[in-house]
């Protein structure tokens, strides 16, 4: 039997991606762009640290706490109607945040601006499943759409640093403000509207605050984790984000209506995609994070210089980004995959080389390992979509932005525990010898501890801290890079292996679509009892 091509994208398809270009590209911007104006808004606002500390946090909380109920809502009242609303509750909430009095206006503006946010990103994933139905094309625009996602995160820091220069830091908040008026202007001309017609009961209030306590727990206990190390605290709040979801999963498999349908996890594409994004964004997120403080605590540059020394890996994967969705057309997904991860592999295997001054080395590793991971980034993000039925796009969408964010708080969490722990075993009792304990204690914890506290000490024993510090930091680092490359090597595997069986794509459709899906592909009511659609 001839399988029907899909329709192509014309003209109006492609000038309403980059609309959709456009919010992605802030929504990720604004997740680093306050980092630069911390001191600026702290001697304005006079926040307490811990004030200071939710500013920062609270919009990328919000963002994962809010994903699963907007991208369900989304696939309820519409996609489009859902992208228009965000966006100008995300307008008017950086107007908010720009004019702050106080650090409880700005804590609470900016949690608004994680809401909108969390709209906007499901909504823009969910109109691309829509607007593009060739397998090729889709995958080319995914890979649009993340490059937008990650130049934005990487001119956060440099674009805040230019408005910083000229103006107040309230101008970081406000360079959103046009563009979601250009949205809300050319958004209802350019982008389709779609709903799924089978949703129609009520949105589920209690379903969508246990989703939202069961991710902020766990991601903020991973964070504590990370930043505090393993306490009472952290391992309580990720217990209680465990509990949540386990009664958010009951809830949606006894519900007629639930928020989220479970059976899309019975698409072994759609499952064996998600755990690949989130172990992918994880060791991206972990190896980066070790980077930074190379660049700073080790090689001395400045936040600004170490942002600009990190704008080759984004520009590297760009490339890779957009030529990937080629690849598929004559070899099959997975393997292309697969190879993307090896790749990123060699990458990580080059950041085991770094010592004390190898800035060259360490720029040419993550450059490697951003191009390998942009690969499998763009395929599983295609994929998971993809697998998903169109009605439930929104929901796909918001489920595998979930996934990456719990993978990069994992990432860091994790890597930072065992980075710590190599740095503390490292640094020894003899490099300590003559420091006075409390500098002994701060130098042993971090290095930025023992930066902090050289100043501090006679000359020949700072120098001595210094220099023992930074050896032990990069021992640290060449044993999270190997933790990595072991990480990235075995999904490679698994990969390879589990979704071989997913065809490649091809103008007249996807080459496995003449066979029968295999039956992990068929979805199946949940063990608890039907789900009424």
């Amino acid at each position: 039997m001839e399988v029907q091509a899909p329709p192509k994208a014309g003209k109006r398809e492609w000038i309403g991606l980059a609309m959709l270009a456009l919010p992605t590209l802030l929504v990720s911007m604004d997740l680093t762009v306050l980092h630069l104006a911390v001191p600026d808004l702290s001697e304005d606002l006079s926040p307490t640290s811990t004030q200071l500390l939710w500013i920062v946090d609270i919009y990328g909380f919000m963002i994962a706490g809010w994903l699963v109920t907007a991208g369900t809502l989304g696939d309820r009242i519409g996609r489009r109607r859902l992208l228009l609303a965000g966006a100008a509750a995300f307008g008017v909430a950086s107007v908010l945040a720009a004019f702050s009095t106080s650090a409880e206006m700005l804590i609470v503006t900016r949690g608004i601006l994680g809401v909108a946010g969390a709209t906007l990103m499901p909504s823009t994933m969910a109109l691309i499943r829509n607007m593009f139905h060739d397998d090729v094309e889709r995958s080319r625009a995914i890979g649009v759409w993340m490059t937008s996602f990650m130049v934005g995160g990487t001119l956060g820091p440099l674009v805040g640093g230019v408005l910083l220069d000229a103006f107040w830091w309230g101008a970081v908040f406000l360079m959103g403000v046009p563009v979601m008026l250009l949205l809300l202007v050319l958004g209802p001309k350019l982008l389709p509207e779609y709903r799924s017609e089978e949703a129609t009961g009520p949105l589920d209030i209690t379903s969508a605050v246990l989703s939202l306590v069961a991710v902020l727990s766990v991601v903020y206990g991973v964070k504590q984790a990370a930043e505090h190390g393993v306490g009472p605290a952290a391992v309580g709040l990720v217990v209680v984000g465990a509990l949540v979801g386990w009664a958010f999963v009951r809830r949606q498999r006894s519900s007629r209506d639930p928020l989220l349908d479970l059976r899309l996890f019975n698409n072994a594409r759609f499952s064996v995609a998600l755990v690949a994004l989130t172990v992918n964004t994880g060791v991206m997120m972990g190896l980066s994070f070790f980077a930074a403080q190379y660049l700073q605590l080790v090689v001395g540059l400045s936040p600004l210089e170490a942002g600009l020394w990190t704008l080759p890996m984004t520009i590297a994967g760009i490339p890779a980004a957009l030529l990937t969705p080629s690849l598929v057309r004559h070899v099959r997904p997975a393997y292309v995959m697969a190879a993307g991860l090896l790749v990123a592999a060699v990458g990580f295997a080059l950041v085991t080389q770094v010592d004390g001054s190898g800035l060259a080395v360490l720029v040419t590793g993550t450059v490697v390992m951003f191009v390998g991971l942009a690969v499998m980034g763009v395929l599983g993000t295609d994929m998971a979509v993809g697998a998903a039925p169109p009605e439930q796009a929104g929901a796909a969408s918001a489920v595998t932005e979930t996934g990456n964010e719990l993978g990069g708080a994992l990432g860091l969490a994790l890597l930072g525990s065992i980075g710590s722990a190599v740095y503390s075993s490292r640094i020894g009792d003899s490099s300590l010898s003559g420091v006075p304990d409390a500098a002994a204690e701060a130098a042993q914890g971090s290095l930025g501890g023992a930066v902090a506290v050289v100043g501090d000490l006679p000359a020949r024993i700072g120098d001595g801290l210094l220099e023992a510090s930074r050896g032990a930091f990069v021992s640290s680092l060449h044993v999270v890079a190997l933790v990595c490359c072991a990480l990235v090597v075995a999904l490679a595997v698994a990969v390879a292996v589990l979704l071989r069986g997913v065809g490649r794509q091809t103008p007249e459709g996807p080459e496995a679509a003449s066979v029968p899906a295999p039956a992990t592909d068929v979805p199946v009511p949940a063990a608890d009892g039907p789900v009424d659609r």
